[in-house]
């Protein structure tokens, strides 16, 4: 069973939301997913304890089942680029201690999505990035396209970028993060014109009324999904 690397267009785009619709997709398939977001910025007060917010959402996808510690090994406080929360608290990103939990995810599960922080360049250090992720994991990569405004643009520059560091683009997940942006339907066309993969499923904007929680609001995306070409 293969494991993927989830990074998206941009930051604020769905990525964890579409990650989670992801877990639960795959789990309707009978399989145990983990989840892992590596490199985490900026934290809430869960039930006395800080904690990112989307790694709690992860983490409530699949039950809580999983290590909080190998889940999530870098969190740092504020909200801001990894290399730069990493180098305001003296934590440098070790990519041993990142694969060290990678491994036990795996061993305890039948497939891990490893979601990236922010889009897929932003930095981890000063030779560092997001995208060195995949290659040290050895992971195929999914997409996750925000349908807005300039999304045609920042989705070929990525898959541009995960084919030239000799990576497999697998899939990709057209998101509405925010209102419907205008000529939805040409953008989505033409975006399957020019993203040279498997289009998993488009996730439209989930209205209000069904927002009684995150989880809940994950498993209507999940409907949305087509997980096919990636099993």
């Amino acid at each position: 069973m293969k494991n993927y690397f989830i990074t998206g267009t941009d930051t604020e785009i769905g990525k964890t939301f579409a990650t989670c619709a992801l877990i639960h997709a795959l789990a309707a398939r009978g399989l145990k997913v983990a989840p892992m977001k590596p490199i985490a910025a900026g934290t809430i007060n869960l039930n006395g304890t800080d904690v990112n917010e989307d790694v709690a959402v992860l983490m409530s996808a699949t039950g809580n089942v999983f290590s909080i510690s190998d889940v999530n090994p870098y969190c740092f406080r504020e909200g801001i680029a990894p290399h730069i929360g990493s180098r305001h608290e003296g934590r440098p990103i070790d990519i041993d201690v990142i694969r060290a939990s990678y491994e036990r995810l795996r061993h305890a599960s039948d497939m891990v999505l490893v979601e990236g922080a922010g889009g897929y360049s932003v930095p981890m250090s000063d030779t560092e990035s997001m995208a060195d992720i995949p290659k040290w994991l050895e992971l195929d990569v999914i997409l996750v396209v925000g349908m807005r405004i300039g999304c045609i643009n920042h989705a070929t520059l990525t898959a541009d970028a995960v084919r030239a560091r000799g990576l497999k683009l697998a899939g990709w997940i057209a998101n509405t993060p925010a209102s419907q942006m205008a000529a939805y339907e040409e953008n989505l066309a033409t975006l399957k014109q020019v993203i040279a993969a498997p289009l998993l499923g488009t996730i439209p904007r989930i209205p209000a009324s069904y927002l009684v929680s995150a989880l809940d609001a994950t498993k209507l995306a999940a409907k949305h999904l087509d997980v096919t070409a990636i099993v």
